[in-house]
């Protein structure tokens, strides 16, 4: 289907309207299905100053569903550890080894989790994954002791977010082949871990814009009221 088909053949809805997280979930349910399974995004604005460091709002979330996508993970581990990380489903591990690999910036994972201990190696390819967004971090529960709990967070569907520009947060909570019970509970987890991550410093309103969206759909503004 071609875009302009696509467009004509979305619902007729006001985009300046805001919607019910009931209404929105529906919205997007209606959308004509592409030939591919999308994915169902939110963007938060926060009412936050994003320049200073302890007004970022940064981390990472379980969802109660999975994403049901194939999440790639690389472990920088070793010992008992390596174990842990294979046991748990770890596409890649190792330690020494994977620098090399990975030191010209040729990626092929979409997590990469370690432990407090191996940082001081990871960090050595702090300029090729740092641009990317991929090097580990205690916030995003990507360094820790717990490394088996870590894989297996990650391969279920966690989804891991940081303040961009203007003080926005996205995450994907869905895909489009979800049901509307699931999408609803995978975005209200997600809006509560938002919540919950309120900087002490923000003053003034703090959730300040909620739109949903599909991969290539339009977005739906949510009423930040029930939030």
């Amino acid at each position: 289907m071609k875009d302009t088909n696509y467009k004509k053949s979305l619902p007729e809805v006001d985009l300046e309207k805001s919607f019910t997280v009931d209404e929105a979930i529906d919205l997007l349910l209606k959308q004509p299905k592409r030939k591919f399974t999308e994915s169902v995004d939110v963007s938060v604005t926060l009412g936050i100053d994003p320049k200073k460091s302890d007004q970022n709002v940064r981390g990472s979330l379980t969802l109660p569903h999975s994403l049901g996508k194939e999440v790639k993970v690389v472990a920088f581990v070793d010992g008992d550890k390596a174990k842990e990380a294979e046991a748990a489903g770890a596409d890649f591990i190792g330690t020494e080894d994977l620098l090399e690999k990975y030191k010209d910036g040729n990626i092929d994972f979409d997590v990469a989790i370690t432990t407090p201990g191996m940082m001081k190696v990871v960090s050595k390819l702090a300029k090729v994954l740092g641009p990317k967004g991929l090097m580990p971090n205690p916030k995003s529960g990507t360094v820790t002791e717990n490394i088996e709990k870590a894989v297996k967070d990650v391969k279920h569907g966690q989804v891991r977010f940081k303040t961009e520009k203007e003080g926005i947060v996205q995450g994907t909570v869905a895909n489009s082949t979800m049901d509307k019970d699931k999408m609803t509970e995978n975005l209200n987890s997600f809006m509560a871990e938002i919540k919950r991550l309120k900087p002490a410093s923000s003053k003034g309103i703090y959730i300040e814009d909620i739109y949903l969206s599909t991969t290539m759909g339009p977005g739906y503004r949510i009423d930040v009221s029930q939030f």
